[in-house]
């Protein structure tokens, strides 16, 4: 079976294309998740002409563009045909206005508009699971995408945010095994209580951390992607919040770096361990 591709979301790094392709070759990671937003290297108003462009130059430093994390409109998804990108990855926000059986229509209608386009270019849309106002678990994905052909809709188990949620890892994976397309997130989380015992109400944060302080095991989650055949892409998000009493949703620039490296030597190991 070939082993995982790794790949790292480009989300903390903002500069020049080039000299994030380069920082990132040099972990020795495959390729990456390309954050196509505003304020980044590839921003939504150009997608069509610099997606492309910036695919090309990341294989010039050795790396993949397996997935973006964009909207889904015709031009992004025909640029990603053309890139050789085969996911878009989204989050499904809930808008509590609505409702979230109504807010999870309106995506199943969005997506349905969509299915000539991703058809047609060879893309498939990846909704991630996602804490707070989100659909936010494994059964909240298998719900969202049932009948829809994994090829063009599909799930990207994050376990993280499972964990958040209360699933167990073989629970969640077995959960969507026949709703994935080779893509998974790896990160890791936990509930960091923020008040004292003198307050009337406890209140959490979530704490981003490293593999070895979440709140489930990588391992478990490698071995169960082993068992069911996956094949494709591991991703690492590289999300780590600041240090406590430093404000920040998360740690940007090379600040993640050296909890990323701790990461991703204990991923390497694992597929070295479990896949072989």
């Amino acid at each position: 079976m070939p082993r995982p591709a790794i790949t790292v979301f480009t989300k903390p790094w903002t500069e020049d294309l080039g000299a994030m392709a380069d920082k990132l070759a040099a972990l020795g990671v495959d390729g990456v998740e390309l954050a196509v937003r505003p304020g980044y290297q590839v921003v939504p108003e150009t997608v069509s002409r610099d997606l492309p462009r910036a695919a090309a130059r990341l294989a010039e430093s050795g790396l993949t563009v397996p997935s973006i994390a964009s909207g889904y409109d015709e031009a992004t998804i025909a640029a990603c045909g053309e890139a050789g990108v085969g996911v878009i990855r989204i989050c499904a926000g809930i808008d509590m206005a609505k409702g979230y059986l109504a807010s999870v229509d309106a995506y199943r209608r969005a997506f349905d508009a969509a299915l000539p386009a991703l058809e047609k270019h060879g893309v498939a849309i990846g909704v991630q699971n996602h804490h707070g106002h989100n659909v936010g678990s494994a059964i909240g994905l298998r719900h969202m995408l049932e009948g829809y052909d994994p090829r063009q809709v599909c799930a990207v188990l994050d376990m993280a945010h499972c964990a958040l949620d209360g699933e167990p890892v073989d629970m969640a994976v077995d959960i969507v095994k026949d709703r994935m397309n080779g893509l998974v997130n790896f990160k890791s989380a936990y509930y960091h209580r923020v008040t004292g015992p003198e307050e009337d109400e406890a209140r959490f944060r979530v704490q981003w951390t490293t593999h070895d302080h979440g709140g489930y095991s990588w391992r478990a989650l490698v071995q169960e992607l082993r068992k069911i055949g996956f094949e494709g892409t591991f991703c690492m998000p590289a999300e780590y919040s600041p240090p406590f009493g430093v404000e920040g949703k998360q740690r940007m620039g090379d600040a993640p770096l050296p909890l990323l490296r701790h990461d991703l030597a204990h991923l390497r190991a694992l597929i070295d361990d479990i896949y072989g």
